[in-house]
């Protein structure tokens, strides 16, 4: 008898313990300190309305701030998923530390889904989703644009780093598909506070339109020096620039900017038989509802998409394996590989073995800045 109830007992405590593992952890890694705050605030906006059980499950969601440094992303990577034992991360919103942290959720076998548009080799691939279209994509939304109207030569500036260099890559081969010459190209760093060296090189060239490759606030100055500077041109702003500080901080100097979005930014302009309108409404309803007028991004709506994706795909994975193991993180990698068809507020995944992002480029909308906000154009 004694036997048996010391057998019961062990049982009971390992039968609490394991029930104490059960929580569903999420790591989250943004931007929210330096030169990407702006962008980082937006992207964390989401996770305040995302869901506290799964079922049955408790989630736990652990906010890090990388403090726009690949170093410090790598750092809060590693934590969450040694001391923090995460079962997904969420996270990051910018390449350069995106790639960083592909390293280590490979090496530690953790599933990311990045908000930023990570485009990573195949041996890579394995444990890094992203939620964001690729800037191939994103950019050849602008190009198509810029055909339309006619312009024959772009001038280019942006950002002295990886994502200057997406987009730079980017627009030089949409451009050459469509017969658009690409005259000048100019770098700055995310902390410049002059770029007027680099728009008088651009304006020398005589440009038909501009196209900034920036994002956030810094985005703003080449703009708005070019403006000052009498460029009266079309100007083109990347997706990544999409958030009201932009606007507030660029003031009447990027009106008319045209810009290319994931359709929640202007969801309630969007025609009926957009398949992403009702999922952005209803997005917009609960961030607006909790945070107020204005508050809406895409960086949120990305964020937002990715907490679909986690759980469509954990929602499979708790089928057959309990939260913080090996095989629920397993499960939770090869549901999201499987995904389809899956509907968003910032656009429709459908993922494959070879495909970690799978976002459908119809989704894509044009916009430009009208009276300091946001208008779809048709």
């Amino acid at each position: 008898m004694t036997t048996r109830i010391k057998t019961l007992a062990a049982l009971t405590i390992a039968l609490t313990a394991g029930q104490a593992l059960a929580d569903i952890n999420v790591g989250v890694v943004f931007s929210l300190t330096g030169p990407a705050a702006s962008l980082g605030a937006e992207t964390k906006k989401a996770i305040e309305l995302m869901p506290t059980t799964l079922g049955k499950e408790k989630i736990n969601y652990i906010v890090l701030d990388d403090a726009t440094d690949p170093t410090n992303a790598v750092k809060n990577a590693r934590k969450l998923i040694g001391e923090n034992k995460v079962d997904a991360v969420i996270g990051p919103n910018l390449i350069t530390n995106g790639l960083a942290m592909a390293d280590v959720v490979n090496e530690e076998k953790v599933p990311m889904l990045s908000i930023a548009p990570v485009d990573v080799a195949p041996e890579k691939r394995q444990w890094v989703f992203r939620v964001e279209p690729s800037a191939d994509v994103m950019v050849g939304r602008v190009v198509d644009d810029m055909k339309a109207k006619g312009v024959k030569s772009v001038g280019f500036i942006g950002f002295s780093d990886s994502w200057g260099e997406l987009l730079l890559k980017s627009l030089t081969k949409t451009t050459e598909a469509v017969g658009i010459k690409i005259v000048a190209t100019e770098r700055y760093a995310r902390t410049d506070t002059s770029v007027t060296g680099q728009a008088l090189k651009v304006l020398a060239a005589k440009p038909d339109a501009v196209f900034v490759g920036g994002s956030g606030t810094p985005a703003a100055l080449p703009q708005t020096t070019l403006r000052e500077r009498g460029f009266k041109g079309p100007i083109y702003q990347s997706h990544a620039v999409a958030n009201k500080e932009f606007l507030r901080v660029g003031g009447k100097a990027v009106e008319g900017a045209r810009l290319p979005v994931a359709p929640v930014l202007v969801a309630e302009q969007l025609p009926d038989s957009h398949p992403n309108k009702k999922t952005g409404v209803a997005f917009l309803q609960k961030l607006e509802g909790k945070l107020g007028p204005d508050s809406r991004s895409t960086f949120a709506g990305a964020s937002w998409d990715a907490w679909l994706l986690l759980e469509n795909a954990m929602t499979v994975a708790l089928k057959s394996a309990q939260p913080g193991t090996p095989a629920f993180r397993d499960g939770v990698r090869a549901a999201l590989e499987k995904t389809s068809g899956l509907v968003g507020a910032n656009g429709t995944y459908t993922m494959s073995a070879t495909d970690h992002g799978g976002y459908d480029p119809k989704a894509v909308v044009l916009i430009e800045v009208a009276n300091g906000k946001w208008q779809l154009v048709k």
